[in-house]
């Protein structure tokens, strides 16, 4: 069975299936679409509590801000007779759009707070910053030998309209903190790795979850890929996945995809996975020689459950695998097992790339190339 049909248990229904789906007393996991995208769907939970207005409401996320969204959200919300105006908070796991922009949208409507992991400050500020975000990510790409992929990243038109959507949210979230929803407790603990400033939320006491993209149950977050790009993205998803595998065994709430039974199972399961990948990735490197980049090492590889090339990728989801081949490669190289050689220092290349150094080129000097240690 395809993601896309996998059935989850609150519903009886393929996953993405609109509605608001009681998954705990008090707690309802309500899909919100995402068009022309292969994740189908993006969960937001609703989680009822109450103020001095009356009945309110918390979500775990707040969509992408597309008029679709809106008014699924807003039909979903009718069915457990609530509606936008009972939000009075948004805790959002990450900062890509389709976890935080409709949580910015709607907060101009109700009034609601929004609060985010300090983390995503940087990936914030740069998303308003008209083309630093195209620049940044070409600068990226160019390290990882993927030059055309950068060329055809600056060469892409800026979303003006998008840009001037993010705004900054109302609380930032720092360190791992308790936070009152209601009469419940939901721990907030710092999980970077997708991003640098992805949190999870767990509430032990009703034993969920609410593990945004950073735990997923049939699939693995995109790694290495976001405005903040860091060299140590992998290693900060593997020791975050640790941190979530020594908290209590929870259900869990994912952002994409069905509510299963056992997050530790699945922790389990992805580390398995990137150690696995880790072989892979350096079974292609050859001590000596001119070494490899990552496009070089990402071709080598096969691609998603199906096994597939990576020339038989489109070009988003090419480049996406490049850049966590390249994760993949430091992680090896901070293991002692490969080594790396830069032209210069990669920090030098982003800033350049930002704009920090006016005229410089984001796609020139040499790729990293990696052979074994």
């Amino acid at each position: 069975m395809s993601t896309a049909d996998a059935i989850s248990p609150d519903s009886d229904r393929p996953w993405a299936t609109p509605g608001a789906w009681p998954v705990a007393p008090g707690v309802h996991r309500i899909p919100l679409p995402l068009p022309n995208d292969g994740l189908r769907a993006v969960n937001v939970y609703a989680v009822e509590t109450a103020d001095e207005r009356g009945r309110s409401l918390t979500l775990v996320d707040g969509g992408w801000a597309i008029e679709e969204s809106r008014e699924a959200l807003e039909k979903a919300l009718a069915t457990i007779d609530a509606g936008v105006g009972d939000i009075r908070r948004f805790l959002v796991t990450h900062v890509h759009r389709d976890h935080y922009s409709q949580a910015v949208a709607l907060r101009h409507v109700n009034g609601a707070e929004v609060a985010l992991g300090r983390g995503e400050e940087t990936s914030l500020r740069l998303a308003t910053e008209g083309d630093a975000v195209r620049r940044v990510m070409a600068a990226h790409l160019a390290d990882a030998g993927s030059v055309r992929a950068a060329e055809a990243w600056l060469a892409a038109p800026t979303d003006d309209e998008e840009a001037q959507s993010w705004g900054l949210p109302d609380t930032w979230i720092e360190g791992d903190v308790p936070i009152a929803v209601g009469e419940r407790r939901f721990d907030a603990v710092h999980t970077p790795g997708h991003t640098a400033g992805h949190y999870v939320f767990a509430d032990a006491a009703a034993g969920l979850l609410f593990a945004g993209d950073h735990v997923l149950p049939t699939i693995t977050p995109s790694i290495g890929f976001e405005p903040d790009t860091r060299l140590g993205a992998l290693a900060d998803f593997m020791g975050s996945l640790a941190k979530v595998r020594a908290l209590p065994d929870l259900r869990l709430l994912p952002a994409h995809g069905p509510v299963t039974g056992s997050a530790h199972a699945r922790v389990d399961e992805l580390l398995d996975h990137h150690e696995a990948r880790l072989g892979q990735s350096l079974e292609p490197l050859e001590a000596g020689g001119p070494g490899l980049t990552a496009e070089d090492v990402a071709g080598r590889l096969t691609w998603t459950r199906h096994e597939r090339a990576w020339s038989s990728l489109d070009s988003f989801n090419a480049a996406l695998a490049v850049m966590e081949t390249r994760a993949h490669l430091e992680v090896l190289v901070a293991r002692g097992q490969a080594v790396v050689e830069r032209d210069r220092g990669i920090a030098d290349t982003v800033g350049a790339a930002a704009g920090a150094l006016p005229g410089s080129d984001p796609v020139s000097g040499v790729p990293a190339r990696y052979r074994r240690a």
